[in-house]
């Protein structure tokens, strides 16, 4: 789950490295769902993501501090206990605890929703939808609506509920790290972001009585190492670097690919069933995406 850029930047043509950084967008993105499945067979979830991202924020300030990053000020802090609070805390958070019960396919298809939340909510700052954009929103919200009638998530209410609070607070976190809560520059924010937002799901780990199995299976640790190097660090940075050197609808494309690469990985490796219906609700919200972000750049 990760912020939609705010503008649109200046396409370039697709260089060895920008092939690489869509490779790992799309493909690391869309497997970290089964990642969360699989670590959580001995890490529950809120101390599983907790731990995750105070890692590798530790990991990324240092680096950063390291090569001479300033380190962030008092208000970028505060910045970014909020931020990290809605996006990790309840965004991250609520994506695993969803995991427990519901499969990880139909997870990341409900989050292909995130998009179009952050479109709307845009609208309270002045960016006004276009006619295409308001489509797209119609037509993904009404595949979500579809998507939850399913019986992966008729079957689970609390799942239901879990994705839908973390698919809000994801995007409330995403509009105001954009528009009123600036975090530091560069990496050195989205590592600051990190260690708050792990720092708050320990809390919830804590006040949830939370017990990770000890020693973990080895499946499980593997997942977390996965989560940690391949979702916390390469991938987020391969976005980056889409964001400032591509389109910020290619450097958004992750949003319809994600959710396709998930539930294939979720039928083909742990068995997962989805139905008709399902793969349906599915393809509508994703066509909602690709309408929201076929939009012309302004």
């Amino acid at each position: 789950m990760t912020t939609l850029a705010s503008r649109s930047l200046q396409a370039s043509p697709l260089s060895g490295l920008l092939l690489l950084c869509l490779a790992a967008t799309w493909l690391v993105w869309g497997s970290t769902y089964l990642a969360i499945k699989y670590a959580l067979i001995s890490f529950p979830p809120f101390f599983q993501m907790g731990t995750r991202f105070l890692f590798a924020g530790a990991l990324l300030m240092a680096w950063m501090r390291w090569r001479g990053a300033p380190w962030p000020n008092a208000t970028q802090w505060r910045n970014a206990l909020l931020v990290g609070t809605l996006m990790l805390g309840g965004g991250m958070g609520g994506t695993a605890y969803a995991e427990v019960t519901v499969g990880s396919g139909l997870v990341v298809a409900f989050i292909a929703v995130v998009p179009l939340m952050i479109a709307a909510l845009n609208r309270l700052y002045g960016v006004k939808p276009s006619r295409l954009e308001l489509a797209g929103i119609g037509v993904g919200l009404a595949g979500v609506l579809m998507l939850t009638q399913g019986a992966g998530f008729q079957a689970s209410p609390a799942g239901l509920a879990a994705i839908a609070i973390a698919c809000v607070t994801w995007s409330i976190g995403s509009v105001l790290s954009q528009r009123s809560l600036p975090l530091a520059p560069g990496a050195t924010g989205f590592a600051s972001e990190m260690i708050c937002g792990g720092a708050v799901l320990l809390v919830l780990s804590a006040l949830n009585g939370e017990a990770p199995e000890w020693p973990p299976q080895p499946v499980a640790a593997a997942a977390w190492f996965y989560l940690v190097v391949f979702g916390s660090l390469i991938a987020f940075n391969a976005y980056m670097v889409l964001l400032s050197r591509a389109s910020a609808g290619l450097a958004s494309s992750y949003t319809f690919v994600n959710p396709v690469i998930a539930m294939m990985l979720g039928v083909a490796v742990a068995g997962e069933v989805i139905t008709g219906y399902e793969w349906l609700a599915a393809g509508i919200v994703l066509v909602g995406v690709v309408l929201l972000l076929a939009r012309p750049s302004r």
